[in-house]
């Protein structure tokens, strides 16, 4: 079964560092993610982000628990990041973060390249409803970044 790619780009009116602290900050990721998944950071801080890092979630799809681990692949703050999937629904989850100065802010960008299992049976899910609640997610986490970080303190 072929990999697929979502891409995501965020202009932000914040500093490229503190946007990238935000997101090596993993008690971060529950505030940008829907509520519905029941997303839960499971691994205890305090955190030193960096390569080899490994961090432990639960998430909810469909209604069935599932547990996630990714491993921290690449860090290089503040300019970008590569969480994988080591445990988890997916049969390849890489997740690249790359943060751009611009004029005024920052420009983050989302590449997830993903296959699901199930070979046939992955490749109708992906069609029926999965690349959906994907791009769905991916819209939460950038309406939930612009209000979270275009305020000056970072608050929600």
């Amino acid at each position: 079964m072929p990999d697929h790619i979502l891409e995501s780009r965020l202009s932000l009116p914040a500093p490229r560092e503190r946007v990238f602290e935000f997101f090596a900050t993993p008690e971060n990721l529950p505030r940008i993610t829907p509520q519905r998944l029941g997303l839960t950071l499971l691994t205890r801080g305090p955190f030193v982000m960096a390569a080899g890092t490994v961090l432990d979630y639960r998430i909810f799809w469909l209604g069935l628990p599932l547990r996630w681990r990714s491993l921290i692949r690449e860090y290089d703050p503040p300019y970008r990041f590569v969480d994988v999937q080591v445990i988890g629904p997916y049969a390849r989850w890489e997740h690249r973060h790359i943060f751009f100065e611009e004029e005024g802010g920052t420009v983050m960008e989302d590449r997830v390249t993903y296959r699901l299992p199930l070979g046939p049976l992955g490749k109708l899910a992906h069609r029926i409803c999965v690349r959906r609640q994907l791009e769905a997610i991916f819209a939460y986490r950038r309406s939930r970044l612009q209000a979270l970080l275009s305020r000056p303190d970072g608050a929600s």
